[in-house]
């Protein structure tokens, strides 16, 4: 993998380049819907979807700054680990709370630093391609929003002003974002997040990252133990 320095001095205004806030939950409440044959290695799975999605993101031209939002240690060191920033999360009261911690955050820090884009990205996105996040930070305006791929749920959130950035994730969120932010279009591995033992199917056929990939092989080998 390049160096942060010179993955940023490929996008030469750094008024360009995005904060992304990514919430992790704690892994042992996580990913509580994927089912047989993951439910020994629900915890583990997660790890692995969001080491994918955060190392896509780290790796993206268009991003200078990745802040992971968890009370997870685990998730805190390996993240770290990858070039990403950890912010505990503080409130402890849900998603939308954990993400608007990360904003203020990032506000905080610009106010003696350039101004430039925030984003909110899921944790879930193992199939994620450095590049159709790159084309959608591209093409966003000043807020805009990206549908999952079942039609209901928001995977990246995004604003060119911190003080325009509502989070409103939860049931039917892309409803809620679409009543101040537009909707764009964007590559699937953007918008196939992961719920389910289908949607895992589903982002297994866009091509899965390393860490999901080799956590899929130990996978049912746990499963086969736990039987």
């Amino acid at each position: 993998m390049s160096s942060r320095a010179g993955k940023i001095s490929d996008v030469p205004d750094d008024s360009a380049l995005w904060s992304l806030v990514v919430p992790v939950k704690r892994l042992e409440i996580a990913k509580s819907r994927l089912g047989a044959p993951y439910d020994d290695a629900r915890g583990l799975l997660a790890l692995a979807f969001a080491r994918d999605t955060a190392q896509a993101a780290l790796d993206c031209p268009r991003v200078a700054r990745v802040l992971v939002v968890t009370n997870d240690n685990e998730v805190a060191r390996t993240l770290r680990r990858l070039g990403a920033d950890v912010l505990p999360d503080e409130p402890d009261n849900g998603l939308n709370a954990a993400i608007r911690h990360g904003i203020e955050a990032i506000a905080i820090r610009r106010r003696t630093a350039r101004s430039g884009p925030v984003g909110v990205l899921t944790a879930d996105l193992p199939a994620l391609r450095t590049r159709e996040l790159g084309d959608a930070l591209s093409a966003a305006g000043d807020a805009a929003f990206v549908r999952d791929a079942d039609g209901s749920g928001t995977t990246l959130l995004m604003a060119r002003r911190v003080s325009l950035l509502a989070p409103m994730f939860g049931v039917d969120s892309a409803t809620a974002h679409a009543t101040w932010a537009t909707e764009m279009v964007a590559g699937d591995s953007v918008r196939r997040d992961v719920d389910t033992a289908a949607h895992l199917d589903s982002a297994r056929t866009l091509g899965l990252g390393p860490a999901t990939t080799a956590m899929l092989a130990r996978a049912p080998q746990r499963a086969a133990r736990a039987g």
